[in-house]
Formats: C-alpha cells, structure tokens, sequence
C-alpha cells in the first residue's frame, strides 16, 4: 500500500474516532441528568423507577464500551506509566507495536467474534428488561458491544502502523 493511501487510512479512522468519542462525551451530560434526577426522586420523594436505574446502567455501558477507540486515539488507556515513560520514543514504539499484534488484536478479535451471537441471540428474541418497568429493546444495548470493539479494533491497526513506522525511525505517512 503507497504511504499516501497508509496516511490517509489514519486519518480515516483518526477521524471516525475521533467523532464518535466527540458524540459520546454528550452522554456523560445526559447521565448526569439522569443520575441527579434519580437520586432526588429517591431521597426527595421516595420513589425510585426502574426504567431510570436501568438508564443509567446503559448510558455508562454505551460511554465506555463506544469510547474505547476514542480514548486509544488520544492515549488515555491503561498502561504502565512508571516504565514506559523512561525508555525512548522508539522502545515505546517497539512496545506499542507487539503489544497490538499480540495482544490488542487478538483480544478484539475474540470479543468481536463471540459477542456476535450473544447479540444475535438477543436480536432473534427481542430481549428487554427482565424487570417490569424496564427498559425494552436490551438487544441494542448488546449490539454496542462488537460496535465497541471494532471501533477500538479499528483505531488500533492506526496505531500500530503508526507504530511500525515509528519503531523503524521512519516518519509516519502523512
């Protein structure tokens, strides 16, 4: 693939990610909404609604499993800071780079892979809430779940060729 075509797959998926975090982050206002009404109609009024426990539930569940790619692109996620700060950019590179191939992308194939019957499951029998008052349509709640990982699978082939080429001493394609 001509580097001009690499760059610009980057940047595609740069920039899909980088929308969909920017969307997402709009849920973190409306859960919060929702989170203090449910807390003054519980401690003001003493009713509680099932249906707002379950939204809460699932505004989180869609803000983290969606932002995932989001929070890859930005380097946010989870790593071992201590190490990794001290070595050079190249070694971290070289880290970035197996790390993805033996892990990212394995992982993501898996939850990719076995979430899509769970889904399909859920789809095939119109799951809802098992609770009355519940919020109906679970099933598209699951379907977030390999939306997720696809998205973080995505921004991880950006990564990790940004990666290889970093861990070369090649600059990355523009």
């Amino acid at each position: 693939m001509p580097p001009g075509m690499i760059g610009g797959l980057i940047r595609l998926i740069d920039a899909v990610n980088d929308r969909v975090g920017r969307a997402v982050s709009w849920l973190t206002f409306l859960l919060v909404v929702v989170t203090t009404y449910d807390v003054a109609m519980r401690y003001v009024f003493r009713i509680s609604f099932v249906f707002i426990q379950e939204l809460e539930w699932h505004l989180f569940a869609i803000m983290f499993l969606v932002a995932a790619g989001y929070a890859h692109l930005k380097g946010t996620h989870v790593r071992v800071d201590i190490f990794y700060a001290r070595i050079s950019p190249r070694a971290r590179a070289w880290i970035d780079l197996v790390g993805g191939l033996l892990f990212l992308f394995p992982t993501v194939f898996l939850l990719v892979w076995t979430s899509i019957p769970f889904v399909a499951g859920s789809l095939r029998v119109l799951e809802g809430s098992p609770d009355p008052g519940g919020i109906p349509g679970r099933f598209l709640l699951k379907a977030v779940i390999p939306l997720g990982f696809i998205l973080l699978g995505l921004q991880g082939i950006a990564e990790t060729i940004r990666s290889y080429y970093r861990a070369l001493g090649k600059e990355v394609p523009k």
